[in-house]
């Protein structure tokens, strides 16, 4: 009985231990299924590249920023607003605007890892439409910032002819009987090959703008656009081509072209202040841009000025930004890099002041003319004055093709950044999709350098110029001013509690009180105070002082704006439609961060980053 008893509860015994390790097995089948399909995720979800040095992050933002409005822009625009008093105004702006919203692109992007449009989704989901924005003005930007370059590239082939084709009258361009390549005295109604054509009076004997033969064959308006300058179609496919074999790699290759991009125009930046300053008539040009008028500090338009500037040089709300610091590893310290970056930026601009008007003062005392009368800005300075000055300076086919390369470097890092941003909203939106259908990355940056050339052909035709003009008053005015406000106000209204939180878990410590201030208030009500002085003094496109656009023109150029401003209240209503609960609880939820503050550790492994980038 009992042996009976004892062998029937040993057997039981064995069947249950039986069950149980098959049981345990199954459990530890299905967990090593689970880790192998999760390791296979993991590895079919690429890991996000970042930049091979921190130097390279920093080159790549400095040759974003530094581009060609530091040197055809500010000058003109300080001596406008003030001479050196206007340096007041712009510097307290670069503290109070420029740099706490690039500390603040900065840490979305780096704290993300992903481009302006996934980013700022998590961040305010409201806003959601303003990444997509952002995405939209800087590729509608790089369309025609490119055709710049493209000038460029016509200009430097053209500078190792033996002699500098603008530099006499002799040429087919110029008109007889309206060009001169002297100036008796104070004459106006004279015309040199290049310069005071297009400073003084509005005529066709120069090399930029000959109706005839030269770089743009000008027509006569808009409503005139001309054939192709079939000249210039080849050198914009050569001027994407090299965009696109700059960044087709991604960061790994766009950070080792920025070393050269990046640096060369600084050399030659002091090398022309060296050889300018020296110049008969450079201290009056010099006098003339920093000469204090100091009852300009009571004009708003002139603290305006101050703060778009600003806006526009760093490039805050254009994405580029956020998209490069995407790319970082996520403990680099950018507050570090953010004052490097922007008063590196601001430096620039003033060293090329210096450069500028030496060397239009150098002009006005050769021809014996105010500097009032040469000064100018846009692409009539780099375009127009500057090879003018070029043509008496001693060794001009020295200096020539530097500035000319120089232009291209600084024109070239800004176009690489507007570029990466589409790129990366493809890449991080529709990753799988588009791979599936290009196979490589490398194509996808091959469609988009195509569709922008494609999309840059109407700036080379002859009346491209009036095309180019109308692009950049739609773009890189109207609709950044809009798109200026937005952006900072959907990070602010994540609160600068989670801000603080990102920054502590990249940086290890938390933004002092002056970031925290400028985020929550001055930062945002410079901008509103931007917005609100630039509908008041709002003015239609024209083109230089006498050309006006018509209606139909200006409905099209409306219509550009609206291309990029319409998705943000899109992406509002979209997310507030979606979102369950009533109309209070839908606000409420839809300025809810979806980031998770927990998520990312102190240096997160593969495996979070890939996650992160999926959630």
């Amino acid at each position: 009985m009992g042996v009976g008893s004892d062998n029937k509860t040993e057997s039981t015994s064995s069947k249950l231990t039986l069950q149980q390790l098959e049981e345990k097995e199954e459990v530890e089948l299905g967990n090593a299924e689970a880790m192998r399909l999760a390791k296979d995720d993991q590895q079919s979800a690429e890991p996000r590249e970042t930049w091979g040095r921190r130097l390279e992050f920093v080159l790549a933002s400095i040759g974003y920023a530094v581009g060609l409005g530091n040197v055809w822009r500010f000058p003109y625009l300080c001596y406008r607003s003030g001479g050196g008093a206007f340096l007041i105004p712009y510097l307290i702006m670069l503290f109070l605007c420029g740099i706490p919203l690039l500390f603040m692109e900065f840490t979305v992007g780096q704290y993300t890892r992903l481009g302006p449009v996934h980013s700022l989704a998590k961040i305010c989901p409201l806003f959601k439409g303003v990444g997509l924005a952002t995405v939209v003005i800087s590729y509608v930007l790089c369309t025609y910032y490119n055709v710049l370059m493209t000038w460029a590239l016509y200009y430097l082939l053209h500078s190792f002819s033996p002699s500098l084709p603008w530099q006499s009258c002799n040429n087919t361009w110029n008109a007889v009987g309206n060009c001169s390549t002297g100036f008796p005295g104070n004459a106006t109604h004279l015309k040199s090959a290049n310069l005071l054509c297009c400073v003084i009076v509005l005529c066709k004997c120069f090399f930029f703008y000959s109706s005839s033969h030269k770089v743009l064959e000008m027509t006569t308006g808009i409503e005139h656009a001309g054939g192709i300058r079939w000249e210039l179609f080849g050198l914009l496919v050569l001027a994407w081509a090299i965009v696109y074999f700059c960044i087709f790699k991604g960061v790994k290759s766009t950070g080792k072209v920025v070393y050269f991009t990046a640096t060369f125009p600084y050399f030659i930046l002091f090398a022309l202040l060296i050889n300018n300053v020296q110049l008969p008539g450079a201290k009056d040009g010099i006098l003339f841009f920093l000469m204090p008028n100091w009852s300009k500090l009571l004009e708003v338009q002139v603290w305006v000025n101050a703060a778009a500037q600003i806006f526009n040089s760093i490039g805050i709300s254009f994405g580029s930004m956020i998209s490069m610091a995407s790319y970082n590893k996520f403990n680099n310290n950018i507050l570090r890099d953010t004052y490097i970056v922007s008063l590196a930026n601001s430096a620039t601009s003033i060293v090329a002041g210096f450069v500028i008007f030496s060397a239009i003062g150098y002009m006005a005392h050769i021809h014996n003319l105010p500097v009032d009368d040469i000064a100018t800005d846009g692409p009539g300075l780099v375009f127009v004055v500057y090879p003018e000055v070029f043509s008496t300076m001693p060794v001009s086919q020295l200096w020539a093709p530097l500035f000319f390369i120089m232009l291209l470097c600084l024109g070239l890092d800004s176009q690489f950044a507007m570029v990466e941003v589409a790129v990366t909203f493809i890449v991080d939106g529709f990753g799988k999709k588009v791979l599936g259908v290009f196979k490589r990355k490398e194509l996808i940056v091959l469609a988009v350098c195509s569709v922008g050339f494609l999309l840059g052909i109407p700036h080379i035709t002859s009346g491209g110029i009036y095309v180019f003009q109308l692009m950049d008053h739609y773009t890189a005015v109207v609709s950044l001013i809009y798109e200026g406000f937005i952006s900072p106000r959907s990070c602010s209204l994540a609160g600068v509690r989670r801000l603080s939180v990102m920054l502590e878990k990249m940086l290890g410590k938390k933004p002092n009180l002056f970031f925290r201030v400028c985020w929550q208030f001055l930062s945002p009500m410079l901008v509103l105070v931007i917005l609100i002085s630039s509908i008041v003094q709002y003015t239609p496109a024209r083109y230089g002082k006498f050309y006006t656009y018509p209606l139909w023109a200006e409905v099209v150029g409306w219509f550009i704006s609206l291309v990029s401003i319409i998705w943000i209240p899109l992406g509002a209503l979209h997310e507030l439609w979606t979102t369950e609960g009533s109309l209070l609880q839908r606000l409420k939820k839809s300025i809810t961060p979806t980031v998770d503050l927990e998520f990312v550790s102190e240096k997160p492994s593969g495996e979070s980053i890939a996650l992160f980038a999926a959630a």
